[in-house]
């Protein structure tokens, strides 16, 4: 089970941006429309930090993905220590941070 302090969080208020988004469509008012446009910087920011944190999880599974491969391949071939290649892979494996910590915060 995933411990919880490694779940990415938003970083946005999901209901505040909802709420500009309703009160725009009930009342659009001026000052209520370009809340709502407001949000979208916003928004698009949160999209491209989700789609990188994607990218490098997709990576990461790829990378263990195919170590494990190859250590099923090495222990059908015999080899003396098929786990190595597991054993790499896991080594090289960067511990997530979140990121408002790690190399995806900006």
């Amino acid at each position: 089970m995933a411990n919880d302090q490694y779940i990415p969080r938003p970083t946005i208020d999901q209901e505040a941006v909802r709420s500009h988004l309703h009160a725009a469509r009930r009342r659009p008012t001026p000052v209520t429309v370009w809340t709502a446009i407001g949000d979208v910087p916003v928004l698009l920011t949160e999209v491209d930090r989700l789609a990188r944190l994607l990218t490098r999880t997709r990576r990461d599974f790829a990378d263990l993905l195919a170590a494990a491969r190859a250590t099923l391949s090495a222990d059908h071939d015999g080899e003396s220590e098929p786990l190595t290649y597991l054993r790499d892979a896991v080594a090289e494996h960067q511990v997530w941070m979140p990121p408002e910590q790690g190399e995806l915060a900006e």
